[in-house]
């Protein structure tokens, strides 16, 4: 470990982050407990708690409740503002080397707000076909996804198996036209309700990046939107 004049839970933090830098912690494998590590390096679980919660918040693990402290997944990297060109999350995870994933979470008709109604060219009082899901690669969960569809022509997507496929696949497969472009987007930072943590496998407030986003196809007609939560700490943007 580092210096003595090193506080003892950052030399721990630095000796683990070292470890998962030079391979001997792996991605995806689970770390030695509190108690374990405590041993390990003859300090308090407080110190030990501190430096797991430190390299949790910096991306190096993530904790999985009830399993233990697990090694996290590299970031995976899109490129996102130097383009209006959209690019399914299967596609981006497998050009990071990853094996993409989706669990359905919800899905029902909601009725269509104003600004909603504007974009999706809809009239007054139409219905939506809303799809949540949690998205993850190799296994891990990296953000929630919630895509809202005008119901007409896209209602067989309400009963269709929707885990483990791409949306984008499926949207063009059902309506004949792909989310290609996006019209507008916004991204912001926020928290993680306590339902986002449970379905994520994060901590509750931990930071989650929020992603607005109007799709429409090649020709620029309106397909669909997409309200995504990203965990900071295993997606990261590029421009």
């Amino acid at each position: 470990m580092s210096g003595k004049s090193t506080p003892l839970y950052q030399q721990i933090f630095e000796d683990i982050k070292a470890s998962i830098e030079n391979g001997r912690y792996v991605p995806q494998q689970r770390i030695p407990s509190e108690p374990e590590l405590s041993e390990e390096y003859g300090v308090s679980r407080i110190t030990v708690r501190r430096a797991i919660e430190e390299l949790c918040a910096d991306g190096y693990l993530v904790k999985q409740q009830g399993r233990g402290t697990f090694v996290s997944t590299p970031h995976i990297n899109r490129r996102l503002l130097q383009t209006t060109a959209a690019q399914s999350f299967s596609s981006v995870c497998r050009e990071n080397g990853m094996e993409p994933g989706a669990r359905l979470v919800n899905r029902q008709i909601v009725p269509a707000r104003p600004d909603e109604a504007g974009f999706l060219q809809l009239d007054e009082g139409a219905l939506l076909l809303y799809i949540q899901r949690v998205r993850t690669a190799d296994g891990q969960p990296i953000f929630e996804e919630n895509v809202f569809l005008p119901y007409e022509g896209y209602q067989v997507l309400l009963s269709d198996p929707l885990d483990n496929v791409s949306l984008f696949d499926a949207i063009e497969r059902v309506g004949g036209r792909r989310p290609a472009k996006t019209r507008r987007r916004t991204i912001e930072a926020v928290r993680a309700t306590s339902e986002q943590a449970g379905e994520l496998a994060i901590s509750l407030y931990d930071p989650l990046l929020y992603l607005n986003v109007y799709f429409s196809d090649e020709a620029d007609v309106p397909v669909c939107i997409g309200r995504q939560y990203y965990v900071g700490s295993r997606y990261r943007f590029e421009s």
